[in-house]
């Protein structure tokens, strides 16, 4: 037997799954029959469980003791893919139970074949290995939830759904433990979820909604006990844990401050720090302040290839800005955090009471090349409608030296059935323009879980850019907008192929005086076979009118091994005409576990241009190391280079969580700028950076 940590990152079994000792499985499997008797009672209906508090809370170690024959129990798990609605061809078993500060789950999970664990970054992708996942509708809205997610190797993922499961935020992040073990009949796991980690309604006998979830990698399972699903974090369609008894969280401040050192090679040491500054209004309602906050500083953004006219958009890797962002994201987006540098001082308000959720965000900064600091304020209030429906109202506005910028908006998600629904949205911008102020669009779409079709309508006046893009992104107004697509997923047996995905996508739009600006039809087709390896093919055909008409063309294709996990690899090839200019795009990914605790991952990117007028053709590179001496102890080593604009940069963190996932320590050396698309003006660098969490 093996047992890996939250604090743990080791990870040790044989592919005999044989690990344990004969005296060691003979004590777990007492208190197992103990689990099956106790268990059983608590389950009083399908998909409903009785909430079980208890006074002396379990050990997370990973082994299911003599207290969990006191928790409810979920089991007989329904397939979501390959075969939906159908029973798991293995046996899986939740339990859960609480006290007063903690909700305790537990998982027992059979399996008769190795597992597959390779992933140990925090937030990463498990689903790409064998894993669980807890999902929590702690207002039972039946709306949005909370998720929690662990493999073998203890990795935690965790993140924030929204809108009925169409909207998966992974930058959430809060303090949980959770620990697993390796057994002769497969792996176990236990959590343990702090509730002063969630917002939540308090009361007496107080109703949440719950699911548990496992991922099989070797044959492409995903199963759930609540189910048969229409979408992988479909919210309404999840249990009901009833009776809890939930008081107010006793802590309701946290208060996380930050020290940031900087010595750069010919240049004065430079030092910093700031404060950020949680409290718990309500169980339900947070408020934020931030002084000088933590920006990451030292953490890169990764050069990627723009075959297009428009401006990219990057991820936002800010603290502050982070937690809940996806309460302001639009499909027109009237937000983009990125639009903020720096701000000397910020504040927030985040929550939900009854039908409503509330967001607010108000900072000041100084934009770059302007003498006077700028106020950003930003609003949103969203009404709970027609079941899993909602109707929400923004306000997203910069002023600069008194004048003011941004845009008004209503957005809806609407659902008419599991798997008919609707999207839409209506914005009127403000600023230098009045005329050709206005965007919404409309989209009506169909999903289950092997097929997706949407039809949108997408209306963006002439101005709307230049107004809204002071704090938004727009990449391109003047639109009559009209777009299609089609993706289907094929199961095979008894085939060579085990699935076949199919995408199609149609776009066209006019400008508003009616002429035509662009066209363009995208097709894709992938394919992974049994023996592990993958095709995929795809073809675009496009005009693109500018200074002049374009006919735009690109064909390509790809190879990997392996890719539905970690350790894999992949080539492909592109070619076709693009702007007047014939092109070919080779790329390259692949990523090895070296040993158990280091990880490497290569990308490349090689594009070719004939004729290239703007010396555009570019080699980019990106490596990334990972070593891990502990579960919140390791190195990561992150390099880049892009010939176009020779740019070479490097950066090595060392990193010590002692209060995970915030309370951090941090040296860090870098060379060569961290912003996106510049060139590596900046010298050897060293950081030194610390986070506490009172």
């Amino acid at each position: 037997m093996f047992c890996l940590h939250a604090s743990q990152a080791d990870y040790g079994r044989n592919n005999d799954q044989s690990t344990g000792n004969e005296n060691t499985m003979m004590s777990f499997k007492i208190p197992l029959l103990l689990i099956v008797l106790g268990g059983c009672a608590s389950a009083s209906s399908i998909f409903h469980l009785d909430a079980q508090k208890i006074k002396t809370p379990p050990r997370i170690d990973g082994l299911i003791e003599e207290i969990w024959q006191h928790a409810a129990i979920a089991e007989n798990f329904i397939q979501y893919e390959p075969k939906s609605g159908r029973p798991s061809e293995t046996q899986s078993r939740a339990l859960v139970m609480y006290d007063a500060e903690h909700l305790y789950v537990a998982f027992i999970l059979w399996d008769p074949q190795p597992l597959t664990a390779q992933l140990t970054r925090r937030d990463a992708d498990l689903f790409d290995d064998d894993a669980v996942v807890l999902l929590l509708d702690t207002y039972h809205d039946r709306r949005s939830a909370y998720f929690f997610m662990t493999n073998p190797l203890a990795t935690q993922t965790d993140g924030r759904i929204g809108d009925d499961g169409r909207t998966v935020d992974l930058t959430w992040d809060a303090p949980w433990q959770c620990a697993a073990c390796g057994t002769a009949f497969g792996w176990t796991v236990e959590m343990c979820i702090p509730f002063t980690s969630l917002k939540y309604t308090a009361g007496d006998s107080i109703n949440w909604g719950i699911n548990f979830g496992r991922s099989r990698r070797r044959n492409l399972e995903t199963s759930f006990w609540a189910g048969p699903l229409d979408n992988r974090f479909r919210v309404s369609q999840a249990a009901t844990l009833t009776g809890l008894d939930l008081q107010p969280p006793r802590r309701r401040q946290q208060i996380i401050p930050y020290g940031l050192s900087q010595w750069q090679e010919k240049q004065s040491s430079a030092y910093d720090a700031g404060i950020d500054i949680r409290y718990a209004l309500t169980p339900q309602l947070s408020a934020y302040a931030t002084i000088n906050p933590d920006f990451a500083t030292i953490e890169a953004d990764q050069e990627e290839i723009n075959l297009s006219r428009f401006e990219l958009r990057l991820p936002e890797k800010r603290q502050f800005f982070i937690e809940d962002n996806a309460l302001f994201r639009q499909r027109i987006r009237t937000f983009y955090s990125r639009r903020i540098p720096d701000i000397t001082v910020g504040s927030k308000i985040l929550g939900k009471q009854g039908a409503w959720t509330l967001a607010a965000l108000a900072a000041r900064s100084e934009p770059q090349q302007q003498s006077t600091k700028a106020t950003y304020a930003i609003t949103r209030a969203q009404k709970d409608i027609f079941g899993s429906s909602n109707l929400a109202f923004m306000l997203a506005n910069r002023n600069l030296s008194g004048y003011d910028q941004g845009s008004a908006s209503a957005d809806a998600t609407l659902f008419f059935s599991k798997t008919l629904g609707m999207t839409a949205q209506l914005v009127r911008s403000y600023g230098h323009f009045k005329q050709g102020a206005w965007a919404y669009f409309l989209r009506p779409a169909y999903d289950s879980p092997t097929a997706h079709f949407h039809i949108r309508y997408s209306h963006i006046g002439e101005n709307v850019a230049e107004n809204i893009n002071a704090i938004g992104f727009i990449r391109d107004d003047n639109r009559r907008e009209l777009d299609s697509a089609v993706e289907k997923i094929y199961w095979l047996k008894n085939s060579a192929a085990e699935r076949i995905q199919y995408e199609s996508n149609y776009n066209i739009y006019w400008g508003q005086n009616n002429v035509l600006r662009s066209w363009q039809i995208d097709q894709a087709v992938a394919v992974e076979f049994r023996n592990r390896f993958a095709l995929e093919f795809v073809y675009t055909e496009e005009f693109k009118r500018f200074e002049k008409d374009f006919q735009n063309r690109q064909m390509g294709a790809a190879i990997g091994y392996n890719t539905r996990e970690f350790q894999s690899a992949q080539i492909g090839y592109e070619f076709g005409e693009n702007y007047d200019s014939d092109y070919q795009l080779w790329t390259a990914e692949a990523a090895y576990k070296v040993t158990r605790k280091l990880s490497l991952e290569y990308e490349l990117q090689y594009l070719n241009l004939v004729p290239d007028p703007d010396l555009e053709s570019t080699w980019i590179h990106v490596i990334k190391a990972s070593q891990f001496f502990a579960k919140d102890l390791f190195l990561r080593l992150f390099l880049q280079t892009n010939s176009a604009i020779e740019r070479e940069n490097i950066q090595a963190v060392f990193v010590y969580r002692y209060q995970p996932p915030f309370g951090t320590i941090q040296l860090a050396y870098q060379r060569g700028t961290a912003a996106f698309g510049l060139r590596s003006n900046q010298g050897n660098t060293l950081f030194l950076k610390m986070t506490h969490v009172f």
